[in-house]
């Protein structure tokens, strides 16, 4: 039953043809928009923008890597929100030259002077979760540098170009950035840099203004002229350094010189035939991992799409997942090897399958131990919401890249450093001070990440690159896009579109599509329904026929953004 399932999914992706039979597409219930067909490349962002700058590269002979950084460096821009050159970023790169994928970890880490004596000197026994103290070193630029030297056809200077001319010149605001960047205007008028930058006239721009950053623009223009080094050993590391220096905060002009992107062996597991890759610890990404274990035993597509039975199932897996990503997931220095082993197993899970109650939700699920003590605990430990941008590239050569960027919350820290016009990420604020625990705060660590991108292969060849952005709901995101298309047979837009839910400390958020029926049967199950909106993420991806190669991009109206391809 679970293969026949698995075939399903690749029927839908190989014969999206024989779904829309004839002259005239039978309409679909499913999804607001069609799916993008492209045989040469595509790009799918959360900003039309973003997306028309990478495809103008593809269009110019680039490649997906070259594509993604320009993409990624416009988003840095025009969703300030989001995400910027003050944060971190992670990439999964499918090399079709040497047929091999790659993981690159670009996430920053703590100062030098970020230890628990500090913190306990400062009376605080939890790390702010903005301002300077929650600042830890940003990791994008030096991202853009490692995939562009690795892989790229470009320079660094010609792939930030469209971000410089968007940030001199300006762009219009679209509608749910505006809402966001209004939701946040209390924390902006917090701090005078970043009220001058973001607040012009003392007010979040609405939609269809026209902003503009001559900063960060400047900026930009270093980073051309000057690369990776103008950022983190030059005027504009420096700047920072100063910046928070002078606010009491920890990071030093010897912390950004010190830092570097580390490129990683994904992680894997396979779900009914396909290897499902994700970055390892110090991201949650084997949370997604174990989760696809713990559900493979069950004929998920039996019980009904979004039905009652089928939302307790994926909740409850998540509840497991999470209870051990909560307790060993840290810098993967710090986390031991036996945990994550534990969470990758195929026989782990099915242990912790067993105590799943199909008819109850579970009060609690504790974690596992390892050699008969117990789990780390960490009392701090916050709920990561999160705001992030999530983008997808392919090419007509066979390249994929899978490339998520963030500042953590939304406008991260709150502070703008200086007049460099950067938003500075307050993902430091993710560390625990509870000592003995794998994310316990100490100099030089990375901080826990919810940031995730995955990529999919069949065969030993890419499948399906794709990504929810969206702090906890990444990973549980993952899964439930996964099952979409690999279960349920849906193609890549409808997979992004279908209502999901979100499980948080808070309750189980539900969208409004799921029906009341099945909204009723999970409180009857003991669930605590709650009313949430915009928490449950956004969607981009780009599926690829194994047959043709055809590139089949989506894009989740939740966002601004757009797949296009050509």
């Amino acid at each position: 039953m679970r293969m026949a399932a698995a075939a399903t999914g690749v029927f839908a992706a190989m014969t999206l043809a024989q779904q829309l039979p004839g002259d005239r597409p039978a309409p679909n219930p499913r999804a607001t928009r069609s799916v993008v067909l492209a045989r040469n490349g595509a790009i799918a962002t959360s900003q039309p923008l973003a997306s028309a700058a990478g495809l103008q590269v593809l269009q110019s002979g680039g490649n997906a890597i070259d594509a993604a950084i320009t993409a990624a460096a416009v988003l840095s821009v025009v969703e300030p929100t989001m995400n910027g050159v003050g944060g971190d970023l992670f990439a999964i790169v499918y090399d079709a030259r040497t047929k091999s994928v790659h993981g690159l970890n670009a996430s920053g880490r703590a100062p030098a002077a970020a230890t628990l004596d500090e913190f306990r000197r400062r009376h605080l026994d939890q790390i702010p979760y903005r301002g300077e103290l929650s600042v830890s070193v940003p990791g994008v630029v030096d991202g853009w540098n490692a995939l562009l030297t690795k892989y790229g056809t470009i320079t660094l200077a010609q792939a930030i170009e469209p971000a410089v001319r968007y940030a001199r010149d300006g762009y219009g605001v679209p509608e749910i950035i505006a809402w966001q960047w209004r939701d946040q205007a209390e924390v902006l008028a917090r701090d005078p840099n970043a009220a001058k930058v973001f607040l012009p006239g003392g007010k979040p721009p609405a939609p269809g203004d026209i902003f503009k950053n001559p900063a960060l623009a400047a900026t930009l223009e270093q980073i051309a002229r000057g690369g990776r080094d103008a950022f983190y050993r030059g005027p504009i590391g420096r700047a920072i350094a100063d910046d928070l220096q002078r606010r009491g905060g920890l990071v030093t002009a010897d912390d950004l010189a010190a830092n570097h992107p580390d490129w990683v062996e994904p992680i894997s597991t396979t779900y009914r035939g396909y290897q499902v890759l994700e970055m390892p610890p110090n991201t949650q990404g084997v949370t997604a991992l174990e989760i696809l274990n713990i559900l493979e035993g069950y004929d998920v597509k039996a019980l009904g799409h979004n039905s009652a039975a089928y939302l307790h199932l994926l909740v409850e897996a998540k509840r497991l997942a999470f209870a051990d990503r909560d307790a060993w997931i840290g810098d993967l220095a710090s986390m031991p090897k036996a945990a994550l082993d534990r969470m990758l197993s195929k026989e782990y899970a099915a242990s912790r399958r067993h105590e799943i109650d199909t008819d109850h939700a579970a009060k609690d699920y504790a974690p596992f131990r390892l050699g008969g003590s117990a789990a780390p605990e960490r009392g701090d430990h916050p709920q990561a919401k999160g705001d992030t941008i999530y983008l997808t590239a392919a090419d007509s050569q066979g390249n994929v890249v899978s490339l998520i960027q963030s500042i953590y919350e939304a406008f991260g820290s709150g502070i703008v450093a200086g007049d460099t016009g950067i938003v500075l990420q307050n993902r430091g604020s993710l560390f625990t001070l509870t000592p003995g625990h794998p994310n316990q705060l100490a100099p030089g660590k990375r901080p826990f990440h919810t940031l995730v991108p995955a990529m999919v292969m069949k065969d030993g060849r890419p499948w399906l690159s794709f990504g929810v952005m969206g702090g906890d709901m990444q990973a549980q995101g993952h899964v439930q896009v996964l099952l979409n298309l690999i279960d349920f047979g849906m193609n890549i837009q409808e997979a992004g579109e279908a209502a999901r839910f979100r499980h948080s400390p808070a309750g189980l958020a539900l969208e409004s599509a799921i029906s009341p029926a099945a909204r009723f049967a999970l409180i009857e199950r003991g669930h605590q329904v709650i009313d949430s909106v915009g928490v449950f993420g956004g969607f981009q991806g780009i599926l690829i026929d194994p047959r043709s190669g055809l590139l089949m991009a989506g894009s989740d109206p939740r966002k601004d953004g757009m797949a296009v391809g050509w």
